[in-house]
């Protein structure tokens, strides 16, 4: 496999930590009606965490640490917002997984498939709406601001993961 390859995968993995860590706010402050839901995502999220570590090593790189907190994107004072919130995160980690799916063949390529495609119906039962491309089209609405120049906080690209940051301003 190639370096691209493994630079997907370690972007994958680092969405994937800055996820669990997400899920683990959304659950602590969603409504209890959606509580399961939100357990079940971050189960989700924690083994496809770990698959990838073994894939990460597996492609002979050294995992992508977790940090040991993350700068949230937003407060999430109330439900409402742990709701945002979650259906960021499944954005944010599609958009991950469509570069993986970019960079990777075979078996990889099909896993990476099926997360980008389990982040996005999280992230349609989550909003309550989707949206045409998954992983591609946050990308666009979230782009530079050609009249502003000014970049919006997209995260979804392979360099910046689920863009949480672990409070030193480094994006993960």
């Amino acid at each position: 496999m190639s370096a691209g390859t493994q630079k997907a995968a370690q972007a994958a993995l680092a969405a994937e930590h800055a996820a669990v860590y997400g899920y683990g706010v959304v659950g602590g402050r969603v409504a209890e009606g959606r509580r399961a839901e939100a357990t079940a995502a971050h189960h989700a999220h924690r083994a496809r965490r770990d698959a990838l570590v073994r894939t990460v090593r597996g492609l002979g790189g050294e995992p992508v640490a977790a940090q040991a907190a993350y700068a949230l994107p937003f407060a999430v004072p109330d439900p409402a917002a742990a709701v945002r919130l979650a259906a960021l995160l499944e954005d944010r980690v599609a958009g991950v997984y469509s570069d993986l799916v970019r960079a990777a063949e075979g078996s990889l390529r099909r896993e990476a498939a099926d997360a980008l495609r389990e982040a996005a119906v999280r992230s349609v039962r989550w909003r309550g709406s989707g949206v045409p491309f998954p992983g591609l089209a946050e990308r666009t609405a979230h782009a530079t601001d050609t009249k502003t120049g000014t970049a919006a906080n997209a995260g979804s690209g392979a360099k910046g993961g689920a863009d949480m940051t672990n409070g030193s301003g480094a994006a993960h």
